[in-house]
């Protein structure tokens, strides 16, 4: 593994935690006394999902890159150009936070979990394309996940909302550059 791949890894593992760090930020200001062991229980649900989506992403698209192999790096850039786009817009609304909500009911976790994560099925997709090694960046993803929800719940106790929407903007731009990165690197090297 290059030294390249490894900040590319953690760029994006970065740029997908923003989403759970959002919602983490809102569980905090919704819960301003959550103990330990419940962030603890949200922020592994989020990570967990948030690893586990890139990989299941990664085995759709390893078994049809042979199909498009002469444009998946159009398909890499556009679906990360199409995430960090969506993370820009969401983070650019005014009522983009969410509203009175448990996020200690399994139910209401799994929900967040599995929303927080599509955006990381899809990064798994482009992986798949591009025959990138799987593992380390799910590592990678899952750990920083984990470290950004528990964060945001600790900030949400101490942050105002308005805060967080600025983190989906930030993750948003990171995945566009890692898109324009990939383009380029097919295109041109």
């Amino acid at each position: 593994m290059t030294i390249t791949q490894l900040i590319t890894f953690l760029l994006i593992g970065i740029g997908l935690s923003f989403d759970s760090f959002a919602v983490s930020v809102s569980c905090g200001l919704m819960r301003r006394k959550i103990q330990f062991k419940q962030a603890v229980i949200v922020a592994a649900s989020l990570a967990f999902f948030q690893g586990v989506f890139p990989a299941v992403g990664w085995l759709i698209g390893s078994t049809v890159k042979n199909l498009i192999s002469s444009v998946d790096h159009w398909i890499a850039f556009g679906l990360l150009a199409f995430i960090g786009i969506k993370m820009i817009v969401e983070g650019v609304k005014e009522n983009g936070s969410l509203t009175n909500f448990n996020p200690f009911k399994l139910s209401v976790l799994i929900g967040l979990s599995v929303a927080t994560s599509i955006d990381a099925l899809v990064v798994g997709l482009s992986f798949g394309f591009l025959d990138m090694p799987i593992l380390f960046p799910v590592l990678v993803i899952g750990v920083v996940t984990f470290i950004a929800s528990m964060l945001g719940m600790l900030f949400g106790k101490y942050i105002p909302a308005k805060r967080s929407h600025q983190s989906l903007i930030l993750g948003g731009v990171i995945l566009i550059s890692i898109g324009i990165k990939i383009l380029v690197e097919h295109l041109w090297f």
